[in-house]
């Protein structure tokens, strides 16, 4: 019987990445819980440290791909990923705007969705890394049946046997019958009402400006949000250090920090890696979960 081995990235070598991955390789938090195996340089290898460049888009690329073969191949039993500048991805030449998209494309996943986990709320985007024009051309209702029966899946492996979901409206106050917008009455309600009848515990839509305090409060066990910020402003008001972000549908497990690659800071010594842990402890929950064979930690067993 082992801990399990979690995959650390480091992200983009120009930011607080490397820093932060080589803290929480030795933090007693994440040792406690699993044997962590370091993907990428712990040091900048001459790339300039809080500057956009496609060599270090490229490394941080380089990275994910390594750790993504590994976890496949089941040499490690999770990923934790340090922050990527989508710029730099950019200047590289690389086509994905995040982390989701290309680990949906590295490991061959039909439908992916990001998820932030924290221990007050829980948040599902239904559309990610787009201009906010374009969210509700890509808001189908097709779509947004697929990130609800995807969450209702996956939300068993985190503690809730028969999640209960809470599903925001695009417009504000839901739309008020048609008078703000009609994409709740024609997207958003019919979506909800197909995975009703399919035995899915989720209602709405429901005003955005007040579901996330009922959630919080324990009213639902998760949230679907129409678009990044809507999802994220109220994770990082709640939670901001102790997020975790995961990627659900995909064949490994893959969980990452709440926050950028923070150039202001990089290279000085003083970012704090907290999140990083707490995305390291989930992943080596998760493994645990999963039956990877490996040995629950005695500092989490008992939970769920």
């Amino acid at each position: 019987m082992r801990l399990p081995r979690i995959a650390i990235t480091v992200g983009d070598p120009a930011g607080i990445g490397p820093e932060i991955a080589a803290k929480a390789v030795s933090d007693p938090r994440v040792r406690d819980v699993c044997d962590p195996v370091l993907y990428g340089a712990a040091e900048t290898g001459g790339i300039a440290v809080g500057r956009l460049s496609a060599e270090a888009g490229r490394a941080a690329y380089d990275a994910i791909v390594s750790a993504v073969n590994a976890a496949m191949a089941g040499r490690v039993d999770a990923v934790a990923t340090a922050p990527i500048n989508k710029e730099a991805f950019a200047l590289a030449g690389l086509p994905w705007r995040g982390h989701t998209e290309l680990l949906a494309h590295l490991t061959g996943a039909p439908f992916v969705a990001m998820m932030f986990h924290t221990d007050v709320l829980r948040v599902v985007l239904a559309t990610i890394h787009v201009p906010l024009s374009d969210v509700p051309r890509l808001l189908t209702q097709a779509t947004l049946e697929q990130v609800i029966r995807l969450t209702a899946h996956e939300l068993p492996r985190f503690g809730f046997g028969a999640p209960r979901l809470g599903v925001c409206g695009l417009n504000p106050h839901a739309g008020e019958g048609g008078v703000l917008g009609f994409e709740e009455q024609r997207v958003l309600e019919p979506a909800i009402a197909a995975c009703r009848r399919d035995g899915i515990a989720v209602s709405g839509p429901f005003p955005a400006d007040t579901l996330f305090v009922r959630a919080s409060r324990g009213e639902w066990d998760a949230v679907v949000a129409c678009y990044h910020d809507q999802g994220l402003i109220p994770v990082k008001l709640l939670a901001f250090g102790r997020a975790v972000n995961v990627t659900l549908g995909l064949p490994i497990i893959r969980t990452s920090v709440d926050h950028g690659t923070a150039f202001d800071i990089a290279g000085r010594g003083i970012a704090d890696h907290g999140s990083l842990v707490e995305a390291v402890r989930l992943a080596a929950r998760l493994a645990v979960a999963a039956g990877s064979g490996a040995a629950r930690p005695e500092t989490e067993r008992g939970r769920p």
